[in-house]
């Protein structure tokens, strides 16, 4: 059975996504990437929606660019191989290999698809997440939270749900970025 993983970079007051610009510094940064590569290689299903699909598909073609790091070229071999479903009721086609379309977030289907997989899933983006989470299928939350206070945006957890979670990992990066990992009890 595969744990469903909830990742995401958050700013330091809990925003997944910031009303205006960026989350802050943090993730471009090798050492970081490479715990998030180590971290996530047992995921072998990735759930997004379409906005967050539209942000990763990226990595699809990284490696057709020149120059690019031997960190990055492994996250993008790692990312190509697995699964991902994108639920979207408005995008038309995908544009990496491994990847379908489904309409609706079932949650019924996406606990059969836990209880049947050999690999971890994860849920990615705020939205998406939310719906995970209030079925109550998240097993495991990833924080990865960078030093800027955004004042606003896209709650990492959303309102009107309550979790007692066990932080069973946590690890300070150089460049300031701070990692929690919890599980639900």
């Amino acid at each position: 059975m595969g744990k469903l993983i909830y990742s995401m970079i958050t700013s330091l007051d809990g925003y997944a996504k910031a009303a205006e610009g960026d989350l802050g510094n943090g993730a471009e940064d090798e050492e970081v990437h490479t715990f998030i590569g180590d971290a996530f290689r047992n995921v072998g299903t990735f759930l997004y929606g379409r906005r967050m699909y539209e942000t990763m598909v990226f990595w699809e073609t990284v490696d057709a660019q020149a120059d690019v790091p031997p960190y990055i070229l492994q996250y993008a071999d790692e990312w190509k191989a697995a699964e991902k479903i994108v639920y979207s009721t408005t995008l038309e086609a995908v544009s990496s290999a491994k990847t379908r379309i489904e309409r609706t977030f079932d949650p019924d289907a996406v606990r059969k698809l836990k209880a049947e997989s050999d690999h971890d899933l994860s849920v990615d983006g705020p939205n998406l997440a939310a719906q995970a989470i209030a079925a109550g299928l998240v097993d495991e939350y990833h924080l990865f939270i960078t030093s800027s206070v955004v004042g606003g945006g896209t709650r990492f957890f959303p309102d009107g749900v309550r979790l007692d979670l066990e932080l069973f990992a946590q690890r300070a990066f150089d460049n300031g970025l701070i990692y929690a990992g919890y599980r639900t009890r």
